[in-house]
């Protein structure tokens, strides 16, 4: 199943743009849109899927009916394990069978479209760059948020203790505070990836950090804004703000 008709990549770059904007929305759907990804995958319906799209959107439904399919399948029957693991555990293996998806679907443009060994060591090494879409909803990415929050705390100390906690670093990276930051502090921000999108982070962004599972977070992808994060005591991402007990 694919949006919007078929759709054929032939080069690697267009390879790779395809890759992704499907791991963007299996992101999106596992993270900022999780609520609504746990609802729609009922156990009581039939074999449901997860489906990233092109254009970074994402979709959950029935498998494809034509034999053998378009394209390679997502993982079969990912709604029937929902209730039976912990949602974290869920959401990791949905994860995991998501970046194999990701994959198969890459290398089969690869291998339809004829790409020579150079040219899938070249794919390969470029989705190799981006963190997997694992790392982004569990431990990698979660942790180097952590290490991010930790060389923040140590760095802003003095801000803090002016600003008890509220607009300061413990909640977001203002623009304003870059001018103070050296090359090693911005070597290690560079390795902190934004928990919505897996992307890097960038200095001349605005970031935020969830106060309770402390991943950070572009503005723009949570939809929050430099002035809007000045008058947040708490922050709470959108993962963590949908968290309630499940049956």
């Amino acid at each position: 199943m694919d949006e919007g008709g078929q759709y054929n990549p032939r080069t690697v770059e267009e390879v790779f743009r395809d890759f992704k904007g499907r791991r963007a929305g299996m992101i999106r759907a596992l993270t900022t849109d999780v609520e609504e990804f746990y609802q729609q995958c009922d156990p009581e319906k039939e074999n449901l899927c997860l489906y990233g799209f092109p254009s970074e959107q994402w979709e959950v439904n029935l498998p494809a009916e034509e034999v053998p399919p378009e394209l390679p399948e997502p993982a079969l029957g990912i709604n029937f394990a929902r209730d039976g693991m912990q949602e974290n555990d869920w959401l990791a293996l949905v994860a995991v069978h998501s970046d194999a998806w990701l994959l198969s679907v890459a290398f089969y443009f690869g291998a339809r479209f004829g790409f020579d060994k150079a040219d899938r060591r070249r794919l390969f090494n470029m989705i190799n760059d981006l963190p997997t879409v694992f790392e982004v909803v569990t431990g990698p990415a979660k942790k180097q948020a952590k290490d991010k929050s930790s060389v923040s705390n140590h760095s802003s100390n003095k801000s803090k203790s002016n600003t008890k906690g509220r607009g300061s670093e413990s909640h977001m990276k203002a623009k304003e505070e870059e001018e103070g930051l050296d090359e090693e502090d911005e070597d290690e921000h560079g390795d902190t990836l934004c928990g919505a999108c897996g992307e890097n982070y960038a200095s001349d962004e605005f970031w935020i950090c969830c106060d309770m599972c402390e991943r950070w977070f572009h503005g723009k992808c949570v939809k929050i804004t430099p002035a809007r994060a000045e008058h947040i005591k708490q922050y709470k991402c959108p993962s963590c703000s949908n968290k309630r007990a499940r049956p």
